[in-house]
Parts: structure tokens; sequence; C-alpha cells
């Protein structure tokens, strides 16, 4: 079975940072994830590094995640783009949403890292420390 999910993406980016791989049982939504990533990607033009991807309940407990994270399921990423800054990123996730280019799904803007998931439904938050933010330059 071949790593590859899209023409940037590879199943290894995706699994758990405690080294377990996505389960079989969950690759329909990782695949569905990867399609809306690719797009993105497409759009921006330079390489996404995915710093969380799926995540083991036991890992997402320990690392203190939402006992509802879209990450168990396979259905969400954490995002760097070097070259954005994570409100840019959030930006250009969002107007794609808008434009009906990805699926709705939840967006988060972290001090580091974008969210993005495929729930289905939209839904924005701001991550710790990022309460109060406003600027553009995060």
């Amino acid at each position: 079975m071949s790593n590859k999910l899209s023409k940037n993406f590879k199943k290894s980016e995706f699994k758990c940072r405690d080294g377990t791989k996505v389960p079989e049982r969950l690759m329909e939504n990782l695949e569905e994830l990867v399609e809306n990533l690719q797009i993105i990607r497409d759009f921006i033009g330079v390489p996404m590094h995915i710093i969380s991807g799926y995540r083991t309940p036991s890992y997402n407990k320990k690392i203190g995640g939402s006992t509802k994270s879209q990450h168990m399921k396979a259905k969400a990423a954490d995002i760097v783009v070097k070259t954005l800054s994570p409100a840019a990123l959030r930006d250009i996730i969002n107007h794609l949403i808008e434009e009906g280019k990805i699926k709705k799904g939840g967006v988060g803007l972290y001090r580091k890292f974008v969210h993005y998931d495929v729930r289905g439904r939209n839904t924005r938050w701001y991550g710790k420390g990022m309460k109060d933010y406003k600027g553009e330059n995060v």
C-alpha cells in the first residue's frame, strides 16, 4: 500500500506524534481531509507542514486536546506554512471555504499554526493565548 495520499501529502505526515499510524477505519476521513488540504496547498503554491494530524485518544488526552477533537477522527490537521503568518493562512482557508472550494469546517488560529478540520460545519476560534488577539502579524 502506497504512503502517498495526494500530489503533496503522505500518510506518514498524519500519524500520531506517539508513532501510531492512522487506523484503516479512519482512512476515508483522512482522504477527505487531504483532498481539501491539497486544494489549499495548490492555492498557496508553497509547502505546508503538518505539525499534528491524527491523534489517539490517549495522546489527545495527554496533550490536553479537546474531548471531541476532530484529530481523533483523522479529520483535522494543524498546519504551518513558513512563508505565511498563521493569520494569513487562516484568512486564505476562510476564503476558500466561503468560495465553496473546500469543505466547511473548524478553523482555529494559534500563535504558531492554524487548525483546519472537515467536520462539515463552520466553527471558528482563537487558541490559547490568542483571546485578545486583534493584529495580523502573528
